[in-house]
């Protein structure tokens, strides 16, 4: 026998020793998970966490995966590594040694759920292709279900001998996961227009958005939102594909009648028909990704009589967390997966801080699922609209989880449509009145209330008949208390090119500002190149005035995209933001993009102009909104003394309730 047959016959021998030692110690992992299910005590999620965690780290201690790229066409070869086929008779393994060892006993029913489940999953073309998947991937997984997951071990923790309520409780989690099945299936299937995009001819930015469109529709409500944030900015895309994008503001595929009524038996325990109407689930008067809204007619009490009057209602769409839920997850595996076939020591922080980014910017996404904070949001603002003549917020006259009934605007219509009604000679004056009325509502919202809406964007703002501003849709504020410092030297710095200013911003906007402190030479070097490349050069006294007039409109347009850009474009800093400043950035780009689709065909310096105008006409509006205020505070008092009040005048008729008190009123 040869030296060198010796040689890798003692290293294969050295590994499988290796490999012995590291699998005793592995399965030494488990001890925690396995003491945490036979102990009492229910589990939280924080405590399930950190047992499976512990079982990842004797993963990634294990020769299997430390070893992976030396030794990975050997192993694979010998199905010591999981491929597509070894995938699942891993899976089967350890489901089975679970079983066996569970200190809980599970129920047939439940494992047969499992496994039929199971069937279907590595059934499906569209999920076999993620057979080789790596431990970050399989954890991303297990983290998506580790709320399920707590409820499932603890449903098992409340005796041993299951009811048939526990039973039905479990079953009903485990449909869940077998739902989310049917959007993975499809939001995978919708990958397949990835090649066409990339085939397509490069200049042919018409075909690549009507390709994006189909993908994005085919994705589902989560990528819809994320087109509509993408959209709202028109600079960040090909004009083609955000105009594409954008007619995901107001066309997007409506509810099934039956989804519509369920929705309603969910809430109420009765049809839509029984409550309304008119109400005609077939027709809604738009469809957004959240829900669907339609026009009905409901009994309301006024001056002591019973009266006919339309209303809104909006519902919202079944299972739409689960939908948030499993993009995320897509998102997050598709990262992964690219930093799995394609490795590289500087792309890892990028992938790794771009994961972090879609956590901190989804969870801004999420207050919008439950229609009773809208509903707080709205009554809210509704009250503070009676200040003002130049914004208004619908009423709100009910509200559940998935259910919202509001005030119909009979005169109302879309800030799109309505600048497409304007004749020629009337539309520069629409636009500068518009422009000005948006810019003092976002700037009264931020400044005198310190919040504003969080997604402005132009299928969001309703024009009436007298052009003033109806704000609708109030799923998600963005408070701004505790955030103005670090804002304005972030704008500041983004607008003067200001490196160190920017660069301790974005540091103190960072989710790790100790961490990242330690690299603020790195971070300021490459946001000094950013600005660069973007020719925006730093603003100082001596140069202030040249330099403006060198960059001219296009200059201060670029100055204002990067105030919107940089903030969303920080992991090649490897740098994560809070998910309050990106909120408020996707709050501030939503309303970039109103003005853009105000001023959609028209020059830049037309909206500079209009917004200087705007501006300087600020402390009039202020000021009539204070007289207006203090005339409705003096109103007010003057209706406490009913002696002032001439008895021949009627009192002014307000709308009264619902006739029926089915629902919790603004």
């Amino acid at each position: 026998m040869t030296r060198e047959v010796q040689k890798a016959r003692r290293g294969v021998l050295g590994e499988l020793g290796a490999l012995t030692v590291q699998t005793y110690r592995l399965s030494r992992a488990f001890s925690p998970l396995l003491h945490l299910l036979a102990h009492e005590h229910d589990v939280t999620r924080d405590e399930l966490s950190q047992a499976v965690d512990t079982v990842f780290e004797g993963l990634y201690a294990h020769p299997a995966t430390r070893s992976l790229e030396r030794i990975t066409d050997h192993l694979r070869t010998r199905r010591l590594i999981p491929d597509e086929q070894s995938t699942e008779d891993l899976i089967r393994f350890v489901v089975d040694q679970l079983l066996q060892r569970s200190p809980v006993p599970v129920p047939q029913a439940l494992i047969d759920e499992f496994w039929l489940f199971f069937e279907e999953l590595f059934s499906s073309e569209e999920i076999k292709g993620l057979g080789e998947m790596s431990l970050d991937m399989v954890r991303l997984v297990i983290s998506t279900y580790e709320p399920l997951l707590t409820e499932v071990v603890n449903i098992l923790k409340a005796g041993r001998r299951f009811n048939q309520w526990q039973l039905q409780e479990l079953l009903r989690r485990a449909a869940t996961v077998r739902e989310d099945i049917v959007i993975v299936r499809r939001q995978l299937r919708a990958l397949r227009w990835v090649r066409p995009f990339f085939q397509a001819d490069p200049k042919d930015f018409q075909a690549q958005a009507q390709i994006v469109a189909s993908m994005v529709r085919e994705f589902g409500p989560f990528f819809i939102k994320m087109a509509q944030v993408a959209a709202a900015n028109s600079d960040f895309l090909p004009e083609e594909i955000a105009r594409e994008l954008a007619v995901f503001h107001e066309d997007v595929a409506p509810m099934s009648p039956e989804e519509v009524e369920q929705a309603f038996q969910e809430s109420f325990g009765k049809s839509p028909h029984d409550l309304y109407m008119g109400f005609d689930a077939e027709k809604p008067l738009r469809s957004g990704s959240i829900g669907s809204v339609y026009l009905a007619k409901k009994p309301f009490v006024e001056n002591g009589m019973e009266v006919l009057r339309p209303i809104v209602v909006k519902v919202g769409r079944h299972h739409i967390d689960r939908e948030f839920a499993i993009g995320k997850l897509v998102i997050g595996l598709a990262i992964l997966s690219s930093q799995y076939w394609a490795p590289h020591s500087k792309l890892a922080p990028f992938l790794r801080a771009l994961q972090e980014q879609v956590d901190e910017f989804v969870a801004g996404f999420l207050q919008e699922l439950d229609f009773e904070d809208e509903a707080a949001n709205q009554v809210r603002f509704h009250a503070r609209a009676q200040n003002t003549g130049v914004w208004r917020v619908p009423a709100l006259y009910g509200s559940s989880r998935r259910i919202l009934e509001m005030e119909f605007l009979a005169d109302g219509e879309s800030l799109v449509r309505a600048l497409r009604r304007q004749t020629p000679a009337a539309r520069k004056r629409f636009r500068a009145q518009v422009a000005e009325r948006l810019l003092y509502t976002i700037l009264h919202h931020a400044l005198v209330y310190r919040e504003m809406h969080g997604d402005l964007h132009p299928g969001n703002i309703m024009i009436g008949s007298d052009n003033a501003l109806y704000l609708i849709d109030w799923g998600n504020t963005v408070p701004l208390d505790g955030k103005w410092d670090a804002v304005w030297d972030y704008v500041s710095g983004a607008c003067l090119a200001d490196v160190d200013l920017l660069t301790d911003a974005l540091i103190r906007m960072s989710t790790s500002p100790q961490a990242n402190a330690g690299r603020r030479a790195e971070i300021r070097a490459l946001l000094a190149e950013t600005l660069a490349k973007r020719d925006i050069r730093p603003l100082k006294a001596r140069n202030l005035l040249q330099e403006l007039h060198r960059g001219g409109v296009e200059g201060l347009r670029q100055r204002g995209q990067a105030i919107l850009h940089l903030i969303s474009n920080t992991q090649h800093l490897g740098l994560v933001v809070k998910g309050d400043y990106t909120h408020l950035s996707r709050a501030l780009m939503a309303a970039a993009g109103s003005f853009g689709a105000l001023y959609e065909g028209e020059p830049r310096r037309r909206l500079l102009r209009d917004l200087i105008g705007g501006v300087l006409r600020l402390p009039f509006l202020y000021s009539r909104d204070r007289v207006r205020m203090e005339l409705r505070a003096l109103r007010g008092r003057l209706a406490l003394q009913p002696a002032a009040r001439p008895a021949a005048l009627p009192a002014p008729s307000q709308p009264g309730p619902p006739t029926e008190g089915r629902y919790r009123h603004g």
